[in-house]
């Protein structure tokens, strides 16, 4: 094991050298290989979803070597090394689990969350501590503004969300983040009525029912994101049915017309709920 990290190591050391290694390698920065990194964390996930043991094996492997990166970059600008990242995780999975590694107690995954957020908490206060101490002021900054910006939007409203609950900014139940999501989408309608004169309108009042929408997930215990990924893979599928039945019948998709189409798409709903009640 090891070895085989040593080894990751020294390739893409390789790679870096500016003398000899990849020329586009060896021009990328922090910022150039993000879009890298977040589609391979997406790539994982498209894996787990398709159950594809092989294919997960590979695309964890494209993840890591982002991460190899990334360290391989900040070592060479004498911040940290790989080393320091493992050692990093390793420490705090160990501090934030006492119920594991120190003698401590957890009943249920409701403790173990409160015991992490606490000591998530005070590593944060610890972390301010250390900077003051070295003259550097962090502004007070808002709660929210600990959600990353450059999360995918989906992801960044229900996190929104969460922080914002704990505050106790939170319906008390679904039922009213549902009427919160009527009150939305007849905001929509009206700026849909109004849509060739205030564009801009429209797509403030879309933000808005799309938001609530999530809001209605997650006091539903659902994660929206989970929830999109699987009708997207349903619309994949289900169109997959209607061009094969197209191709079937010799019609070309662009000849086929939307009443042909969406009789196809029925069958195809159909068939798979025939499917799933057997």
């Amino acid at each position: 094991m090891a070895r085989a990290i040593e080894d990751l190591l020294d390739v893409m050391a390789a790679l870096r050298d500016p003398h000899s290694g990849c020329p586009w390698d060896v021009q990328q920065t922090f910022a150039s290989i993000v879009p890298y990194t977040i589609e391979e964390a997406y790539e994982v996930a498209d894996a787990i979803e398709r159950g594809d043991l092989d294919d997960l094996k590979d695309e964890l492997g494209d993840l890591l070597l982002q991460v190899v990166f990334h360290a391989r970059m900040a070592q060479e600008a004498g911040h940290f090394a790989f080393g320091d990242v493992v050692a990093a995780i390793h420490d705090k999975m160990v501090r934030r689990h006492p119920h594991v590694f120190a003698g401590g107690e957890a009943d249920d995954t409701e403790a173990v969350r409160v015991t992490w957020e606490e000591i998530k908490a005070a590593e944060k206060a610890a972390r301010a501590e250390r900077k003051a101490a070295r003259g550097i002021a962090e502004a007070p900054a808002s709660l929210l503004e600990e959600v990353p910006r450059t999360l995918p939007a989906l992801s960044q409203a229900l996190k929104l969300q969460k922080k914002a609950a704990k505050t106790g900014f939170d319906w008390p139940d679904v039922a009213g983040a549902r009427a919160k999501l009527d009150e939305e989408l007849a905001e929509m309608d009206a700026a849909l009525a109004d849509a060739h004169e205030d564009q801009a309108r429209l797509v403030e009042e879309i933000g808005d029912a799309l938001f609530s929408l999530v809001n209605v997930a997650r006091k539903a215990g659902i994660d929206p994101e989970t929830a999109l990924r699987a009708t997207n893979t349903k619309v994949r599928r289900r169109f997959a049915h209607v061009e094969a039945r197209l191709a079937e019948s010799g019609i070309a998709l662009d000849d086929a017309g939307l009443e042909r189409m969406d009789a196809l798409w029925d069958e195809a709903k159909a068939a798979a709920n025939a499917k799933s009640a057997t």
